[in-house]
């Protein structure tokens, strides 16, 4: 008898190379700036060929909002849940909003991925609550040649990584690491 497929979680995002995923302001300008070969190393395209779920928090998804008005919701095809207390506007029919610890939502969002990952977009603590719940087997951050000085952190949280990979992107250096354990 074998046993169900492991679930693959994998936090897909770009930092600054000071560590942030956004300014104080939770501006991206200094992202979307940046050249990248949509074809080149780890495209957003074939991680999105792997994701049957997203997730994120309420500030990223808030994000997503404010600077795609009258837009189509971007990920259409995946089910998306929001990590928050508040309640937000539902754009499209894929979208949830869930509370608590992804550990409590853990059923909820593999049967949603069926037989691909979940992606989580977003934010750092986000990121750190699924590694602390044993739910985060990978971290893909693209580092930009910016410094904000100050902002969002790319990853809340005390964890070892071990490095799997690195490539070129452009202006992106990018690397592939495994999460290894919490810190202390």
């Amino acid at each position: 008898m074998t046993s169900p497929a492991h679930t693959q979680y994998v936090y897909y995002t770009a930092s600054t190379m000071d560590g942030f995923l956004a300014d104080s302001n939770d501006s991206l300008d200094w992202l979307l700036t940046q050249p990248i070969d949509e074809s080149g190393p780890f495209p957003i395209s074939d991680l999105m060929a792997k994701t049957g779920a997203i997730v994120m928090g309420a500030t990223t998804y808030q994000w997503v909002l404010d600077h795609t008005p009258g837009e189509p919701w971007p990920y259409p095809e995946q089910q998306t849940f929001v990590f928050s207390h508040r309640k937000f506007e539902k754009v499209h029919p894929s979208i949830t909003v869930v509370s608590g610890q992804p550990a409590a939502n853990r059923e909820l969002l593999e049967k949603a991925a069926g037989d691909l990952g979940v992606w989580v977009v977003g934010g750092g603590g986000l990121a750190a609550a699924f590694a602390a719940d044993g739910m985060l087997d990978e971290m893909v951050v693209s580092y930009a040649p910016v410094t904000l000085g100050a902002g969002r952190p790319l990853f809340d949280g005390a964890f070892d990584f071990e490095l799997l990979e690195t490539a070129q992107n452009r202006a992106f250096l990018i690397g592939r690491y495994r999460v290894v354990r919490a810190r202390g």
